[in-house]
């Protein structure tokens, strides 16, 4: 998939709603039309960083990245009807939850180049796009 990011719109995707760029993402979210989900690990949100007012809802969890057994009831709960962003490190588990969302009966939006984007040549995360890097709202502990 091309990654441009300079679109107001979701481009459509198989199996779910389809991809926002981060910038949309935080529009929705602004304006009250989609609940952010937060698909990564807890020890990722706790050490690497996170969204104020992103709902935690695990899609694999550390150590060994099992499935979430409370992943369908989680994102249930946390859409409440409305149609939700999905988030993790680089935009490939949040892929994976949108699709399950999608079965589950949620609109599921995946946010392109998640939390800390794709890693550049020396391996480095957090530089080469990401919701963090476009200066959208975050925290750390």
């Amino acid at each position: 998939m091309t990654r441009n990011h300079t679109h107001a719109q979701p481009v459509p995707a198989e199996g779910y709603a389809g991809d926002v760029s981060p910038e949309l993402a935080y529009q929705w979210l602004q304006n009250g039309d989609a609940v952010l989900i937060d698909v990564r690990s807890d020890a990722e949100r706790e050490w690497v960083g996170f969204v104020p007012g992103a709902v935690a809802v695990a899609w694999k969890q550390w150590p060994g990245m099992a499935m979430n057994p409370l992943f369908d009831e989680a994102i249930g709960n946390a859409a409440n009807g409305q149609k939700v962003v999905l988030l993790c490190r680089s935009g490939v588990r949040s892929i994976a939850a949108a699709k399950r969302a999608t079965e589950l009966g949620i609109e599921a939006y995946n946010i392109l180049e998640g939390f800390e984007g794709d890693a550049n040549e020396n391996g480095h995360r957090g530089f080469k796009g990401g919701w963090r890097m476009r200066g959208l709202p975050w925290r750390q502990n």
